[in-house]
């Protein structure tokens, strides 16, 4: 019994001494202290359906914006410059005037899960079909 609360007390302030520098560091400001850039990583899926509860994502991937444009994304410079454009705004993405689709109801879903200038991101969004997704933001959501 007594090895067990010894442990117990051992791992309680390991885990203190390890993580205790971490939350004080998650909640400053990242780019206001030295000059550093606020982390930017987006995990972008898409589906088939009315919804992403009830939708197998069948296409996922990343974007990465700073410090700079990669990821998996095929057009990851363009998309990330659109997103700075909007200040990280999904919804401010309008559609292209120039965009015709039919009016096919077939439901895509697309989310976005991650961190945008070092904040928390969640986004979700149906269109009404393929075409509608693609006519959104030219580059974020052609994938």
């Amino acid at each position: 019994m007594r090895n067990t609360a010894r442990w117990a007390a051992t791992l309680g302030l390991t885990a203190t001494a390890v993580c205790g520098p971490l939350t004080g560091a998650a909640l400053a400001e990242p780019a206001a202290a030295s000059g550093l850039y606020a982390p930017s990583a987006l995990v972008l899926t898409l589906g088939h359906g009315d919804s992403a509860a009830t939708v197998t994502p069948e296409r996922a991937v990343t974007l990465t914006c700073a410090p700079t444009s990669s990821g998996t994304h095929p057009a990851a410079p363009q998309a990330c410059a659109e997103l700075r454009a909007t200040g990280g705004d999904f919804d401010a993405l309008g559609a292209r005037s120039d965009a015709l689709c039919t009016r096919e109801y077939d439901p895509v879903v697309v989310t976005v899960d991650g961190v945008w200038r070092g904040k928390r991101v969640s986004y979700e969004r149906t269109f009404a079909n393929e075409c509608v997704k693609s006519s959104y933001g030219t580059s974020v959501f052609a994938f």
